[in-house]
């Protein structure tokens, strides 16, 4: 989809896009190589050829900090399909309270469509092993990860930055009309958690870690399947919703 996209550009929004692709100018390529466009000035167009220049050359290199600076947040879904083998889902528990009264990050769950992975406070969750595993890819997706879980890390582990560009399943969702928590919204598209843990919510999760503080194992093991819940389950409905707001776009009717 990013290669469809205009907006990022200074002065189009995405009725001036769809007016391109309606043009017969539905690709970087096609935009590069058209001599003029109806309604951009020839000076206009040359400002333009060399942004969008700049954005292709980054898309080769893979340059992931460069769309994650200069492409609008609301955007960063456009660059799903092309680095869908470089996402990372996210998803963190933590102990109830806000950073600065007390709060901190119990368990952080990592998973790329492969392998699910845990952080857990007292044993591997430190800045330097989350800025270790973010390095090697290249789209984050969470589900209100930009209010509340990428916010909360970064003011709990000083040194800690995102720089990926962020797919927000719950801002796009809302996008779409589709209002409501992680769990409702799994229940809208026909996901089914595991038995073990079906029903529980956050305020189980804040429960599950005093429980294993007080030496429970169990409690532990339940409160990281239930992450695993959290952040796999992101995975899955980051492609469905993906093809949601492409088709939203309407660019279906102008590509074979």
């Amino acid at each position: 989809m990013i290669l469809h996209t205009f907006s990022m550009l200074q002065g189009i929004d995405e009725k001036i896009e769809r007016r391109l692709w309606r043009q017969g100018i539905v690709t970087w390529d096609d935009f590069l190589t058209a001599s003029e466009l109806p309604g951009i000035r020839r000076q206009k167009k040359e400002i333009y050829d060399h942004e969008l220049r700049g954005f292709f050359d980054a898309l080769k290199r893979g340059e992931h900090r460069f769309f994650s600076n200069n492409l609008r947040r609301r955007e960063h879904w456009r660059l799903y399909n092309v680095w869908k083998e470089g996402l990372l889902c996210l998803d963190i528990e933590t102990n109830g309270f806000m950073p600065g009264q007390g709060g901190y990050p119990t368990v952080v769950g990592l998973y790329d469509g492969r392998d699910y992975r845990t952080f857990i406070r007292g044993q591997n969750l430190t800045a330097e092993e989350l800025s270790k595993e973010l390095s090697g890819y290249r789209l984050i997706v969470t589900f209100y990860g930009s209010v509340f879980d990428i916010p909360y890390l970064c003011k709990t582990f000083r040194g800690l930055s995102f720089s990926l560009p962020h797919f927000d399943l719950c801002f796009a969702l809302k996008r779409l009309g589709i209002n409501g928590g992680l769990k409702r919204i799994e229940e809208h598209f026909g996901i089914k958690r595991d038995d073990s843990v079906r029903g529980m919510d956050g305020y189980d999760a804040v429960r599950l870690w005093y429980e294993y503080r007080r030496g429970s194992n169990e409690a532990l093991e339940l409160l990281l399947r239930y992450n695993q819940e959290d952040t796999v389950n992101l995975y899955h409905l980051a492609e469905r919703i993906y093809q949601m707001l492409r088709d939203s776009t309407g660019i279906q009717e102008f590509i074979s």
